[in-house]
């Protein structure tokens, strides 16, 4: 949908007026929000992982407190995400 949206935006300015008007309704930026989110925290979790391939966190309390530290970085960057897209 939004590599659609994109080629439509490139095409012509009435398709980049048509792009913002249907990207600036409530539903769109909650998608886009929803999208962000799933994102994020995919990355941070990704992270999470690399770092543990390195032998950090391996341990059951290491694990643990990996998975916190990733909850809590992923809230404050979908929080972020959240103020950007609104």
């Amino acid at each position: 949908m939004l590599l659609y949206a994109l080629g439509k935006s490139l095409a012509s300015e009435e398709g980049f007026e048509q792009v913002k008007a249907c990207l600036t309704s409530p539903l769109a930026k909650f998608v886009i929000w929803g999208l962000l989110s799933a994102l994020l925290y995919h990355l941070v979790a990704g992270v999470r992982h690399l770092v543990m391939d390195a032998g950090i966190g391996e341990t059951l309390e290491g694990g643990k407190l990996g998975s916190k530290i990733v909850i809590a970085i992923s809230a404050v960057l979908i929080v972020l995400a959240g103020v950007w897209v609104w």
